[in-house]
């Protein structure tokens, strides 16, 4: 398959854009940049199937020949860039899509839609299932990244419906892993960081609010398993991939101090507007339709997370 990934120079895109190239697919990575790192795809730049092009997919894309699939990924993601960028994530989850959509539509492609399960808001239901409509405050802080995602994947199944495109929706929990960037405000790296510079855990609020980490590895496996499932009926339909094992945000601060052999204290500070209290996916529909389950235990994805951010976080000084 000839397969476009936008935000292919971003964590998740990138790690996207590898495995894909190992499975022998040829893979056309679209990223303006932003939030995503050329670092990221350094190593791939090189290969007879791999093509970097750097372009905002909120203008007009135009890419030559066939393509079988595109994978629309590009979008600000972690909390930090959304509240600085909060148009250019609301242009991308609105404009980015509809043209992203207009390409597979025109090349006859298959699309697969990057959402996340922040769709669900500040749920009410826990664990969460894809039947479930979510939570959200449309005008609040995190607003512009929930209803981003939430347009995307109305304006995906109005083309699904009304065009009979081949279309699929992932909803994306936590990820972490090598390649995220250092000091992007994800729970994670914020603790790995500052656990590795000795400095103090931030913690919002009592540290009660619930989290479920998927490692990157297993987050990769469920959607390529999505894009290439045959196409029926249940596989248009929003797909959790996620970790179901929950813990509290203080007992992931804890297995970091520990790991990390770290003296670091914990720093408490107010929590933001709209965070989710529970965060959990039901990922009962993923296992019937692909036979996924994540398989990395969080130690052991917190051990080569640590050891990717060891040769990048810089001292205390």
């Amino acid at each position: 398959m000839r397969i476009v990934i936008t935000g292919g120079s971003g964590f998740l895109g990138s790690h996207l854009c590898e495995r894909l190239l190992a499975l022998g697919h040829e893979v056309v990575c679209l990223d303006n940049l932003i939030t995503g790192s050329v670092d990221n795809i350094a190593h791939l730049l090189g290969h007879e199937r791999f093509r970097f092009y750097k372009h905002d997919v909120t203008e007009y894309i135009f890419i030559a020949d066939n393509v079988d699939a595109v994978m629309h990924f590009a979008s600000p993601a972690s909390p930090r860039d959304y509240l600085e960028h909060p148009i250019k994530t609301l242009k991308v989850g609105a404009l980015g899509t509809h043209k992203t959509l207009g390409l597979a539509k025109d090349k006859g492609a298959r699309f697969l839609l990057a959402s996340t399960s922040e769709t669900y808001g500040d749920p009410l239901v826990n664990p969460q299932p894809e039947t479930y409509w979510g939570n959200v405050n449309p005008i609040g802080l995190r607003g512009v990244y929930d209803e981003a995602k939430r347009f995307a994947e109305a304006l995906t199944m109005a083309y699904h419906r009304s065009h009979g495109m081949d279309t699929r929706i992932v909803r994306i929990f936590n990820t972490y892993g090598p390649r995220m960037r250092p000091h992007d405000g994800r729970v994670v790296s914020n603790f790995i960081v500052q656990a590795l510079r000795r400095e103090p855990l931030t913690v919002y609020g009592t540290g009660a609010q619930t989290r479920s980490f998927c490692y990157v590895d297993d987050e990769i496996e469920g959607i390529v398993r999505l894009l290439l499932a045959p196409a029926s009926p249940g596989v248009h339909e929003p797909v959790n991939i996620g970790n179901p094992h929950e813990l509290t945000v203080m007992e992931i601060a804890r297995k970091v101090l520990d790991l990390t052999d770290s003296s670091s204290a914990i720093d408490f500070k107010p929590l933001p507007q709209d965070d989710p209290k529970v965060r959990r996916p039901d990922i009962t529909r993923a296992q019937k339709l692909l036979g996924w389950s994540p398989t990395v235990s969080l130690e052991e994805g917190l051990r080569r997370t640590i050891g990717y951010f060891r040769t990048r976080a810089a001292p205390a000084g």
